[in-house]
């Protein structure tokens, strides 16, 4: 979690900055084979050189980043949850539960996705 601390630090609200602190370490938990990382200044994992998920915060949620195909792969388990979303986001809010079980779906599609992947985002 080394890697990761100057960012959690400069996290204003305790109660966010642990929710993303269990967040990170969740992933490297479940994902021991991901590369944890910054990049544009936010958090995220790597496998053999290419991105998994990332994640970000803002004001009223914190924000997971799987790339566009993940987010196109899971669209109608998005809508069908009301999982609030943009086309290349999701939005946890600070308000509601962490969706492990999503994150889980999420990380775990990419992984296979990408097995091949030679390049950091999809071609």
């Amino acid at each position: 979690m080394d890697v990761f601390a100057e960012y959690l630090a400069k996290i204003d609200n305790p109660v966010h900055q642990v929710t993303v602190e269990e967040v990170l370490a969740w992933v490297l938990q479940e994902f021991p084979q991901l590369e944890p990382r910054i990049g544009w200044n936010q958090p995220m994992f790597t496998d053999h050189g290419t991105y998994i998920i990332g994640f970000s915060v803002a004001k009223g949620h914190m924000a997971v980043a799987p790339e566009k195909a993940g987010m196109d792969h899971f669209a109608e388990v998005l809508k069908q949850g009301g999982v609030d979303h943009t086309k290349l986001l999701i939005r946890m809010k600070w308000t509601n539960p962490v969706d492990y079980g999503l994150l889980r779906q999420l990380i775990e599609y990419n992984i296979a996705d990408k097995a091949d992947c030679t390049s950091f985002w999809r071609v």
